[in-house]
């Protein structure tokens, strides 16, 4: 007797999701890239070039990249901390690491530019050292960190759950030292998740927009990121050129997503190779 399953067979699921995925992601993708074709290709060069514009791509995905690395590198400490380690107040620490994705981004945005304004809590202990934080790159950095740290820990947190003890004990056995046992043992185990833990970081700061803009300053050519560019062409009708300037960043975001996917891909297929 066939067996009969829970959820739909091949064919309806495969409809159901290629509809879902045309209504939410194709459709409002291809809508755009329709608006910017408006456009002759002279004038969606000069659109995109701009040095105001170059310099708004050039921050921001500068200080994704900087903001992703900072994530993969702390978000793997902290998940460490919460895997291998029990101390009073876990469970807030634990809590507090979601609390990114539950509050609105432009709540964040408005604390962040409160605590590191110049006369803020953090930003008077910063201003005696020549630091300033709020309306500079600087704090869109700190911006792009926050909203970002919880895609890094819950990515690499499970598979430190999995990962057995005694592979460190056994390395320790063998005369390895703790450098070389994270190095060699840990690290490999972990790293394809740490970086899809950095490319979903990454992805995520490209398109932030509410807890930037009350800390940036938005200030053209400094401190103005591409979201915040595209919605002030709006705020204008300038429609063709705010979709021109998406487009823009839909093409580069996507090929860096595809090349970080590749590599891990690759790195994926060595391993296996390795191990037969």
């Amino acid at each position: 007797m066939r067996h009969r399953g829970v959820l739909p067979g091949f064919g309806p699921a495969l409809g159901f999701s290629l509809a879902y995925l045309c209504l939410i992601v194709l459709i409002p993708l291809s809508a755009t890239f329709i608006k910017a074709a408006g456009l002759s290709w002279q004038a969606f060069w000069e659109t995109t070039t701009t040095p105001r514009v170059l310099a708004s791509y050039r921050l921001t995905f500068g200080a994704s990249l900087i903001a992703a690395l900072v994530n993969a590198f702390f978000g793997l400490v902290v998940a460490w901390v919460l895997v291998r380690y029990r101390f009073p107040g876990k469970r807030m620490v634990d809590a507090l690491v979601d609390l990114p994705f539950a509050l609105p981004t432009a709540v964040a945005g408005i604390t962040l530019a409160s605590l590191y304004a110049p006369n803020g809590w953090l930003g008077s202990l910063l201003a005696p050292y020549g630091i300033k934080v709020a309306y500079t790159p600087l704090g869109i950095v700190v911006a792009l960190i926050f909203i970002g740290l919880p895609f890094v820990v819950r990515t690499v947190e499970p598979v430190l759950q999995e990962l057995e003890q005694e592979l460190e004990e056994a390395a320790a056995s063998l005369g390895a030292s703790r450098w070389q046992t994270f190095y060699r043992v840990l690290l490999p185990a972990v790293m394809p998740a740490l970086i899809t833990g950095f490319t979903m970081a990454f992805a995520r700061a490209i398109g932030e927009y509410g807890s930037v803009i009350f800390i940036a300053g938005n200030m053209p050519m400094v401190s103005e990121i591409t979201p915040v560019l595209i919605v002030g062409r709006l705020e204008q009708y300038d429609y063709a050129g705010a979709t021109a300037i998406a487009v823009v960043m839909m093409v580069i975001s996507f090929i860096l997503l595809l090349v970080i996917n590749l590599f891990q891909a690759w790195r994926a297929h060595r391993e296996l190779r390795g191990s037969v």
